[in-house]
């Protein structure tokens, strides 16, 4: 049966805005960065994945047990999650009113857009900063108002007064800011705060970092901190993130959140991490650690110039030769880091600290490099 000419097309009856939305570019899976590498002679080489700062440590043990144990795929997750809440707000130190958990802290973000922001309301960010914040706005059909930030990658606290107005929903600030790792001064949110708008504090690398604003959204109920497992738990794969939020924040978010959102597998990775804490905090106190060696290596480089981070990554610029050729150069040695080309990130790209075996194939290839830059 051919199809009704007279029918309006999917392009007909979309959103008009959608229409020519230019999608979240995701990282692309290490089987198929070692497929498109061209990596001759580093075929026998084990690829060295350190463009989407995941945690090469992996998850707790216990998670891996307990999921392989549980017998409850046959039923419905908890909608209300009221046993992680509790453990969340345990490891806050807030109550369980404060938490709303999520399908990774990508639908706890979409949750906050979608119960504050209507069509053509606005959204200020401070660039360069995380995708999502611009991808999630442009989905809900509002009005991103990108900020720059200062030379050393500081936000302008003049500059976002200025542009908010009567339109304006929310404020989004990563802390640490990804991909430049520096964070936002507590005063800064307070701050922020005290105009009365909704700021978003996105802490995806707190356990990195050692510093919170969370112990403010009983103080401040235009204050809400996002968080994930995704980097210190090595829960990427599993998606689980959550929101620390006033009471009556957490109400409203739990009248627009799907019911069954976050799964029993999810669930019981995150329950089995919190209850590992101190294994985890172990990975994440040897990757800092490996931080600081890495920044130095690459602060020893003449063609680079790392930016000092607090999260599992560090920015570098280059200051000599084509950071895209240098991103070439490591792939054909099966390295793969995320090179940036655009205005506010021209000529760099961001490495995620792995393990102390990557930075040493990390440094010897990129000291190869600085070779054959020197001709």
């Amino acid at each position: 049966m051919s199809a009704d000419k007279s029918r309006p097309s999917i392009r007909d009856l979309m959103r008009p805005d959608l229409r020519h939305l230019a999608g979240y570019t995701p990282v692309v899976p290490v089987e198929r960065l070692v497929a498109e590498s061209d990596a001759s002679s580093a075929q026998q080489l084990p690829p060295v994945k350190l463009d989407a700062n995941e945690n090469p440590y992996g998850p707790s043990p216990r998670v891996l047990k307990a999921i392989a144990e549980s017998e409850a795929i046959h039923a419905y997750p908890d909608a209300e999650q009221r046993t992680l809440r509790a453990a969340l707000a345990e490891y806050a130190g807030l109550a369980t009113e404060n938490i709303i958990v999520g399908n990774g802290s990508d639908e706890v973000l979409d949750m906050i857009i979608r119960l504050l922001l209507g069509p053509g309301d606005k959204v200020l960010s401070c660039i360069p900063t995380f995708g999502m914040y611009k991808f999630l706005t442009d989905v809900a059909g509002g009005q991103l108002v990108e900020l720059d930030r200062t030379p050393d990658y500081g936000i302008d606290l003049d500059a976002i007064k200025a542009a908010a107005d009567d339109r304006t929903k929310i404020i989004f600030l990563a802390s640490p800011n990804n991909p430049t790792g520096n964070s936002v001064p507590r005063e800064q949110v307070i701050e922020l705060l005290e105009t009365g708008l909704y700021v978003v504090i996105d802490e995806a690398y707190f356990e990195f970092a050692g510093h919170t604003v969370a112990d403010l959204v009983n103080e401040y109920e235009t204050l809400m901190v996002v968080r994930t497992f995704s980097k210190w738990a090595g829960l990427a794969g599993v998606r689980i993130g959550y929101a620390i939020v006033s009471p009556e924040v957490y109400a409203y978010l739990n009248q627009i959140k799907q019911p069954y959102n976050v799964s029993v597998f999810a669930q019981i990775a995150a329950l089995e991490s919190l209850e590992d804490v101190d294994y985890l905090m172990g990975n994440v106190n040897a990757l800092v650690s490996e931080r600081a060696r890495l920044f130095d290596i690459l602060q020893g480089l003449d063609y680079l110039s790392p930016v000092p981070s607090e999260g599992n990554y560090i920015l570098c610029n280059v200051t000599r030769g084509d950071g895209e050729q240098i991103y070439r150069l490591l792939k054909q040695r099966n390295i793969f880091v995320r090179y940036y080309d655009r205005p506010n990130l021209k000529n760099c790209f961001r490495i995620s600290v792995g393990r102390p075996e990557e930075t040493d194939r990390l440094a010897d290839a990129l000291a190869e490099i600085g070779k054959e830059l020197n001709g």
